[in-house]
């Protein structure tokens, strides 16, 4: 296919004005998440996965006792002519008072433990029932 599906989510002093973005209230940010997406399948399989590494950053970060001012998830891949996924991507940034350090030891624990990347990774069979 050779196309790439992106999708980008923002938290925190990260979020863009983006006129296209959808604004989504969060758990963890009083000023909630943008995410710019498109609605396809391949985008909201992606979308997953840089969601669940947003939640997650704050959630650890809470856990490592760093304060994060915002966040920004882009993840990104194509699919074969038979539509299986060559591979998934993401890139993380971080704005904190943290040290730089810190960030990247927070976002090495995220990676290992975000709950969608790791299923994603796993891999498990889907079927229609009924």
């Amino acid at each position: 296919m050779g196309a790439r599906f992106e999708v980008v989510v923002e938290a925190g002093n990260l979020r863009s004005g983006s006129q296209t973005a959808v604004h989504f209230p969060h758990r963890w940010t009083e000023q909630g998440v943008n995410v710019e997406a498109k609605f396809t399948g391949a985008h909201l399989l992606h979308l997953s996965i840089a969601g669940c590494v947003l939640n997650d950053l704050y959630r650890e970060a809470a856990n490592f006792g760093i304060q994060v001012d915002g966040v920004r998830v882009l993840a990104s891949g194509s699919f074969d002519d038979q539509w299986a996924s060559t591979g998934i991507t993401y890139t993380v940034e971080v704005s904190s008072s943290a040290s730089d350090a810190d960030v990247a030891r927070l976002i090495a624990a995220v990676d290992d433990v975000a709950e969608i990347p790791r299923a994603i990774r796993a891999g498990a069979p889907v079927r229609r029932i009924a």
